[in-house]
């Protein structure tokens, strides 16, 4: 990795000091250009996003914190390719993802906000695996686990996914647990 200098100071209005930008770090990762046409990136230092949704399969960088954070959804696609798909989660208080198994995929979470429980095992039946999770928490699920994550906090749990291959549709959008479900019976899960 090189460091190159931003000849450019930030124009966000907020900053006495542009070298010192509480949004930007002076030495930028080489390449320079390629970050800065995102999709969801603006250039005031805001950092306001265009709009949640799949951005796959093309190139595409993102606050991925800032994401999960904003996502009110049940589950958002932000990005579909042919081998690995990002899903965002905000999860009701006291609700889950619902009892799952993914036979031929690996997933990932992140806990982004919020508390909750995970539990896994070989069968649906026995969940021998359990385990307290709070916010910047991760957790992996092997192919063939059975799992869940439910929230155990007072506030909704958000999350990111990561489906290696993808789980969803590309551009799926439920917008409550129960829409989900509904289409995961029209999927065929």
């Amino acid at each position: 990795m090189y460091n190159v200098y931003d000849p450019y100071p930030c124009p966000c209005p907020y900053c006495i000091n542009t070298a010192m930008c509480h949004m930007y770090n002076v030495y930028k990762t080489y390449p320079y250009p390629y970050y800065i046409n995102s999709p969801m990136y603006n250039s005031d230092c805001s950092q306001q996003f265009t709009k949640l949704k799949d951005y796959g399969p093309k190139p595409f960088v993102v606050n991925i914190e800032e994401a999960t954070k904003r996502n009110d959804t049940f589950r958002t696609a932000l990005w579909t390719g042919d081998n690995l798909q990002v899903t965002l989660m905000s999860i009701g208080v006291g609700e889950d993802i619902g009892l799952e198994v993914h036979p031929t995929g690996d997933q990932f979470i992140r806990i982004e906000e919020g508390e909750g429980l995970v539990q896994m095992g070989d069968s649906k039946y026995k969940l021998n695996f359990q385990e307290k999770v709070y916010d910047d928490y991760a957790i992996i699920i092997p192919a063939g686990k059975w799992h869940n994550v439910i929230n155990t906090g007072d506030t909704p749990l958000k999350l990111y996914a990561i489906y290696a291959p993808p789980e969803h549709p590309r551009g799926t959008v439920h917008e409550t647990k129960a829409d989900a479900e509904a289409a995961e019976d029209n999927y065929g899960h």
